[in-house]
């Protein structure tokens, strides 16, 4: 078998992925950018899932990474309608925008 990327590339990188994420949801107010974070942070964990399963030749990681895509899409199907709520009530997608939903 070819070996393209080694184990430590592959962590390297996920983790470079992890941080963008962490990055995008402490420093963003936009929902929508928070939600995008959020999944960056779930492909980089669905990286090492599978970079491990190959390194260990089993299949159970990327079994894993299926019931994460699964759930990732239902996540974003809820998170974009309360985004869409959110933004018909108070005509912005902004996280100062949500205070004003206490009333409701």
């Amino acid at each position: 078998m070819v070996e393209y990327l080694s184990v430590r590339s592959i962590v390297v990188l996920a983790f470079i992925l992890f941080g963008i994420g962490i990055v995008g949801v402490v420093s963003r107010r936009n929902l929508i950018v928070i939600l995008m974070s959020v999944e960056i942070m779930l492909n980089a964990v669905n990286l090492l899932f599978v970079g491990f399963s190959r390194s260990f030749n089993d299949t159970t990681g990327q079994i894993m990474v299926l019931f994460v895509m699964a759930v990732a899409a239902a996540e974003t199907a809820i998170g974009l309608a309360l985004i869409i709520a959110l933004f018909r009530k108070a005509r912005s997608a902004e996280t100062t925008a949500m205070q004003n939903l206490k009333d409701v």
